[in-house]
């Protein structure tokens, strides 16, 4: 983490402004002005490939064994596995499951992905890639241009294309769940003819456009701001350094170090809780729209036969 702060730090200190760092910086262009290429592409590749290979072996360490082993079978060997299924076992059985139900097991595969998707990202992000580019290309630098680097998932473009499809996937779903006539009847919320018409626009509204912009949103401005900080505060060297006096230099960048090191252990769990949120905010609006009244029903069934049983 040290090595990581010092190198954006040293690029930073030349950086103009504190924004700079957090720019998208493009790569290739077509003729037309068209971007083929940016540092967010490289590091969505990069994350891509990360999720596959480490979630195949992932995977192969968490699978049951073979027989000849006995209990132990069952037992994932490796640390690093065994916290990422822990995670996943969390992830399914605490936050979807008491909201999906009978749904959890075919929605998993989708959420799992997003949260880790979203997490290798952010954190992917916080290796200073870009940085290294620019530190060892001087061209790169002065063109802003970087093959790889950068957080895609402060990208608007990334994070609204991970809620467009949430939002497809929370409104497809609701359709199957309860039929054309009965997601349309849920949009209405049983209100009275005249205010149904006004009630189903809003309902509408909020399921196409405003939970996805929300969504994408969040992600977008939380993983912006610790970036911009983190810039402002190794800006404050660069603007004392060799431009001040010694006694005044120094305090500043004492501080100013320790608490862009703060502020990069926050990010780390900043990192954590945007994908959590992401995932969790997903399978909330998944859950809105299902039979309610049923499953209301169903509790009130069970709590009756319990009670009887008791009396019993």
């Amino acid at each position: 983490m040290l090595d990581a702060l010092m190198t954006t730090g040293t690029t930073l200190l030349a950086a103009g402004s504190p924004a700079d760092h957090v720019y998208n910086h493009v790569f290739l262009k077509a003729d037309d002005g068209t971007w083929l290429w940016s540092g967010n592409q490289g590091n969505l590749v990069i994350s891509g490939f990360l999720i596959i290979l480490i979630g195949l072996w992932v995977a192969s360490q968490v699978k049951t064994g073979p027989q000849s082993l006995g209990v132990d079978r069952y037992v994932t060997k490796n640390k690093f596995c065994h916290m990422i299924e822990v995670i996943c076992v969390y992830l399914r059985e605490e936050v979807a499951r008491p909201l999906l139900h009978d749904r959890t097991n075919k929605l998993m595969p989708y959420l799992w992905t997003l949260f880790f998707f979203v997490l290798v990202n952010n954190l992917l992000g916080l290796v200073p890639l870009l940085d290294i580019v620019h530190l060892i290309s001087p061209t790169l630098k002065a063109e802003h241009a970087s093959p790889i680097g950068g957080t895609a998932t402060q990208n608007i473009w990334v994070t609204a294309t991970l809620a467009i499809i949430a939002g497809i996937l929370f409104n497809v779903e609701a359709i199957r769940r309860l039929g054309i006539g009965g997601y349309f009847k849920h949009m209405t919320a049983g209100s009275p003819i005249f205010v149904a018409p006004l009630v189903f626009a809003l309902e509408l509204a909020g399921q196409i456009l405003i939970k996805p912009v929300a969504l994408a949103l969040r992600l977008f401005a939380n993983m912006t701001a610790g970036h911009i900080l983190l810039a402002t505060l190794f800006s404050f060297v660069g603007a004392v350094w060799g431009k001040e006096a010694l006694i005044i230099a120094g305090p500043v960048t004492l501080i100013s170090v320790a608490g862009a090191i703060a502020i990069m252990f926050l990010e780390l769990f900043v990192a954590f809780l945007q994908a959590f949120i992401f995932m969790f905010l997903t399978t909330v609006f998944i859950s809105l729209m299902d039979h309610h009244d049923e499953h209301g029903h169903d509790h009130e069934h069970a709590h009756g036969k319990d009670h009887e049983h008791a009396h019993a």
